[in-house]
């Protein structure tokens, strides 16, 4: 019977094969590297035979622990709040357009921001924003009998600008993925709710939600899993990388590549990856553990 069942599968299994290969290469074997994180790396001794640190490397990150894990977690939360509610509302919005046309241009109009490069996304934050000829301080506030404003040294504006770049360069992802979803759903439930005389924020309600939560959710604790990372280009490039700012947009991932580029310490750059994949990995955990809870259903495992 096994034989049978083995030689019936046996051409998935060869299918198969690569991509496992591919994995195991790829996403396993690596992980041997994470004793770097560990030890005091050198070349000449290569990663086994580098002398043992224990935790000295990690310490480092501990300097500035507040503000770095502070901008972190406060930036990412809400980047994930704010995409998801905005990329929901925007699908429901997009797929109630009955003009395919129109559709097509407003679905490519959202997605095309995040298929931009980040540094251009900062040239186009630059041009706005820039102190001697950007469209704020030349044209907007003048309007408004405002003086100009110095922006890349003043760090009191900056979450909100970097929240609203980053939604405009990234919500159009998540809202195709939904779009994608609610495309999937029977319109026939829609129908049945018509008759019954539901409003549309009814139907929205207790048929579109409940239809795209699993997408939802695990779009969510996938963000939740790299609450610890953050958009490099975003914090480094879009802010032109100002010091009078730092204290606003310095986040882990600025912060140890700064501290490499002045000691070029590898064990230190391992620790930190080390560290930010722990802390994702903990909040996955978590996270699914709560959806586990209150709605068995959706939970990824």
């Amino acid at each position: 019977m096994k034989k049978a069942k083995l030689k019936k599968w046996a051409p998935l299994y060869l299918m198969m094969l690569p991509g496992l290969l591919y994995l195991f290469i790829n996403n396993y074997m690596p992980m041997a590297g994470l004793v770097v994180a560990f030890k005091n790396y050198n070349v000449v001794d290569g990663i086994f035979g580098s002398p043992w640190a224990g935790l000295s490397n990690f310490t480092y990150l501990f300097n500035d622990a507040w503000t770095i894990t502070r901008n972190t977690l406060l930036y990412n939360l809400a980047f994930i709040v704010i995409n998801l509610v905005l990329g929901v509302a925007l699908a429901i919005f997009i797929c109630d357009i009955r003009n395919k046309k129109c559709k097509t241009i407003y679905q490519s109009a959202i997605l095309l921001p995040f298929l931009m490069s980040i540094v251009i996304v900062s040239y186009i934050t630059f041009a706005f924003f820039s102190g001697e000829n950007g469209m704020l301080n030349k044209t907007i506030l003048p309007l408004l009998g405002k003086d100009p404003i110095s922006w890349y040294t003043e760090p009191k504006y900056w979450p909100l600008i970097l929240v609203i770049v980053n939604t405009w360069k990234g919500v159009g992802y998540g809202c195709l993925i939904y779009i994608s979803s609610i495309s999937g759903i029977d319109p026939s439930f829609y129908e049945a709710a018509e008759l019954d005389g539901a409003s549309k924020w009814k139907q929205i309600k207790y048929i579109t939600l409940p239809s795209i939560m699993p997408s939802i959710i695990t779009l969510t604790l996938l963000n939740i899993g790299r609450i610890f990372y953050s958009d490099f280009g975003l914090f480094y490039q879009v802010t032109q990388n100002s010091g009078q700012l730092y204290n606003a947009t310095n986040v882990i991932d600025t912060y140890v590549y700064r501290a490499l580029l002045q000691s070029g310490n590898i064990g230190m750059a391992s620790a930190a990856g080390f560290y930010q994949s722990i802390v994702g990995f903990i909040c996955v955990m978590g996270a699914n553990l709560l959806v586990k809870k209150f709605s068995p259903e959706n939970a990824m495992f």
